[in-house]
């Protein structure tokens, strides 16, 4: 058997037990793996089904335009339907989206525009304002305008929804999902209370969205409305697909539960989901003790973790921003385990023997250079040797003739992963300013001994 084209490829996704992160919960807890389609997301579903109820009511004509605010997924999704079918993309996206799904979406041929964050959504510069001018402007072209398209959620409604409850033999007692556009949880949840309407449908939210408040009070609060990091969940606005009948609550995740139970799912159920499974499952968490042991919740996987290496997979990232605090070796712990050591620097004005006669009397191999206190460069002893095997006259003559691009720079709290990959034939070592405003160098030597002291 074969399929005719990617697209057919899309859906029938699995259903997988979760085991160990939510092992204090009872009942069954099941994850709809949606990293499985071929653009890795849900999104695939809706993305497809938008273009085919385009063409089928005229709006997306051959040889189109489809023009996009999106926040990478459901670009995927629309770019790999318009390869099969010849249409041109241009998507438009925020800043605080990964690199990895911006050039995702490039790698399929689309067109990407890069809009702020934190602006208003009716400010001329908004990802969502900047995707309608191009529909008007750009000429036979099609915005799919996920937030408000029925056929988004139309797309769960007969797809996702019907996955759900063959696959649980109609015995699934709760839903769980991340809200974004609302196409997934409104259109499952649909079918599914048609077919049961004692199931319970719970919306994850995310701090700095307007959800959760408008559910309980009706009132679309701008209070609640402020930056957060979390990809793919809330808005601060109300999308048309949201549809708040179908949706027994909200709960709000923090920025950082949802990036390290992200990080959990890959290490304790070998799952690589993106941001929003990690919202998820920690959104369940918070809501679980409600739980009993004959229930069967369903907790949407929305993308794959591939998209967020830069992110909630990168341990530097997660402590700059304070998520991530363990036992791992940072340039701060490897200073401590060494102690008290003056660094050694010479000046650009000094000569080139001088400075070799002062690295051969302390037994060192690098030595950075400075100006004024200032490091600019830095000298090897094979910088030396080469120099004046090359022209031996050259002794007298000032180090910085010979100098090299300085040491990197790190601070503090940079990781001993990060600072191995710094080091290399051309860096043997890197620099790192402490509390005190003292200039430290760290070398490969330093990274051993500290790591043999563990």
């Amino acid at each position: 058997m074969w399929y005719n084209n990617i697209l057919e490829t899309i859906g029938d996704t699995p259903l997988v037990k979760l085991n160990k992160v939510t092992r204090h919960l009872q009942g069954t807890i099941l994850a709809k793996i949606e990293t499985t389609n071929p653009g890795n997301s849900i999104k695939d579903r809706m993305a497809v089904k938008m273009i085919e109820d385009a063409e089928k009511s005229g709006l997306l004509k051959p040889g189109g335009t489809i023009i996009e605010g999106t926040s990478g997924n459901t670009g995927m999704g629309l770019a790999m339907a318009a390869v099969v079918k010849g249409y041109r993309c241009i998507f438009t996206t925020t800043d605080k989206q990964s690199k990895e799904k911006i050039d995702a979406l490039r790698a399929f041929g689309a067109e990407v525009i890069v809009c702020p964050t934190n602006v208003a959504p009716d400010d001329p510069r908004s990802y969502y304002a900047v995707s309608s001018r191009l529909a008007e402007e750009v000429p036979n072209a099609w915005k799919a305008n996920q937030y408000d398209n029925p056929s988004n959620a139309q797309a769960h409604y007969e797809q996702t929804g019907p996955e759900i409850w063959e696959q649980t033999a109609g015995k699934i007692t709760h839903l769980v999902v991340g809200v974004g556009t609302g196409g997934t949880i409104s259109g499952a949840a649909r079918y599914l209370r048609e077919k049961n309407p004692h199931i319970k449908v719970w919306g994850i939210d995310t701090y700095g969205s307007v959800f959760k408040k408008y559910k309980e009070t009706g009132i679309l609060d701008k209070d609640e409305i402020y930056p957060y990091i979390t990809e793919g969940i809330g808005e601060d606005f109300l999308p048309a697909n949201v549809d708040f009948s179908v949706i027994d609550l909200f709960e709000k995740v923090t920025d950082k539960d949802a990036a390290l139970m992200t990080r959990e799912l890959a290490r304790q159920e070998g799952i690589f989901a993106g941001n929003s499974a990690g919202s998820a499952v920690a959104g369940l968490l918070q809501l679980g003790h409600s739980l009993t042991k004959d229930d069967v919740v369903v907790v949407i996987f929305h993308d794959h973790g591939s998209r967020y290496m830069g992110k909630m997979y990168n341990e530097d990232w997660l402590r700059e921003r304070g998520f991530l605090q363990d036992k791992k070796l940072t340039a701060q712990t490897i200073l401590n385990k060494r102690g008290k050591q003056e660094t050694v620097t010479a000046d650009v004005q000094q000569s080139i023997m001088e400075t070799f006669n002062m690295m051969k009397t302390l037994n060192i191999s690098q030595i950075p250079i400075t100006q004024q206190g200032m490091v600019i460069s830095k000298v090897t002893e094979s910088d030396i040797l080469n120099a004046l095997l090359e022209n031996a006259a050259l002794k007298s003559a000032p180090v910085e003739t010979i100098a090299s691009k300085s040491f990197p720079f790190v601070d503090l709290k940079t990781s001993i992963d990060k600072i191995s990959t710094l080091i290399d034939k051309d860096n043997q070592a890197v620099l790192v300013e402490d509390t005190s405003g003292k200039i430290n160098i760290i070398t490969q030597y330093d990274i051993i001994n500290a790591i043999s002291e563990i």
